[in-house]
């Protein structure tokens, strides 16, 4: 039995002596061989950083933009799928009113509105943008050579009517609503979002404490109050609360209250209400509301492709709160 054993570990006495002599550490030696040196660890793939909105700051994928008119006047409330939209823009219309441009990359809701028509200035808000999707409802008959010529892909409900649909629930012209995914099925080649001049991160320094702010326009208001608990500005339009019929209290996380030139265009409605001009490009002051405090600032855009940043007073980049950012074309 020995000899069977001495032929199933050969050069067992060997290395024995071997060990003996040995430095150690050198070699780790036991009754059945040297030891092999362990495997260097094959250096880890990091993990791919996500990617992050550039009309929100948080983590998501790049996916095309869609741009929505919505109604605004108290028939057309309480809107469906504005609390998904990345950015908000108020704008003001004919006598006085307004109406919002709602911009959608991040999140698409199963169905946006109510859809009311386009304004000229849109045009140029949305140059910023690449060539977006755009929903709409009607316009002036002057208005749509413009439009149609404009970077951007305007979709109204005759040229992708498998996009829209009537809620016989209200009242009609308040109960048009677009569908995104057919929208922008209808827009395949539609710019992904892409940097507009945002930027994220703390906050500056100082800033004035506040709780509510509150934005005028001849015809409408926009109140927008603070809520620690939510992290944001809980809205209210013309003294009523503001909410949707999918997603509960409209918040936004930044409102910028950016001052500029309103005046009239060479279009009106029905009615002969001289349409507003809201010029977007230029620059002037703004107010920043971001974690309960207002921030005096200043915003520029060159020209209509380019973005629009905002600054402190001194000149410094300043960082919206990463979350959902309303902006209030105000008149100056």
């Amino acid at each position: 039995m020995a000899d069977a054993h001495r032929r199933k570990r050969p050069g067992a006495a060997v290395t024995v002596a071997l060990c003996a002599v040995m430095t150690a550490g050198l070699y780790g030696c036991s009754d059945g061989g040297a030891t092999e040196p362990a495997p260097t660890p094959k250096p880890t793939t990091p993990a791919p950083t996500q990617e992050r909105s550039p009309f929100t700051g948080l983590p998501a994928d790049p996916a095309p933009v869609l741009a929505v008119k919505i109604d605004n006047v108290p028939p057309a409330r309480p809107h469906t799928g504005l609390g998904a939209a990345d950015l908000v823009y108020v704008e003001q219309v004919e006598a006085g009113q307004t109406r919002l441009l709602a911009v959608y990359s991040s999140d698409l809701p199963e169905r946006i509105g109510p859809v009311r028509s386009a304004r000229e200035s849109d045009i140029e808000l949305l140059r910023q943008f690449g060539r977006p999707a755009l929903a709409y409802s009607g316009s002036h008959s002057g208005l749509k050579p413009p439009l149609k010529a404009a970077p951007l892909y305007a979709l109204p409900p005759e040229d992708a009517s498998r996009a829209y649909q009537r809620d016989r629930g209200r009242p009609a012209p308040h109960n048009l609503y677009v569908l995104p995914e057919r929208a922008l099925a209808a827009a395949p080649k539609a710019t992904d979002a892409r940097d507009i001049g945002f930027r994220f991160g703390p906050a500056p320094a100082g800033g004035e404490p506040v709780n509510e702010r509150t934005v005028r326009f001849p015809a409408s208001r926009y109140t927008f109050t603070w809520s620690a608990p939510d992290k944001g500005w809980r809205v209210a339009m013309d003294g009523r609360a503001a909410v949707t019929t999918d997603g509960g209290p409209v918040k936004a996380t930044t409102v910028v209250v950016q001052h500029v030139t309103i005046r009239p265009s060479k279009f009106s409605d029905f009615l002969g209400s001289v349409s507003p001009y809201t010029e977007t490009v230029g620059s002037g002051t703004a107010v920043v509301l971001r974690d309960g405090k207002a921030h005096d600032a200043r915003w520029s855009r060159p020209a209509a492709e380019d973005g629009t940043t905002f600054t402190t007073p001194a000149g410094a980049p300043l960082n919206f709160a990463p979350g959902r950012t309303w902006v209030v074309l105000a008149p100056r």
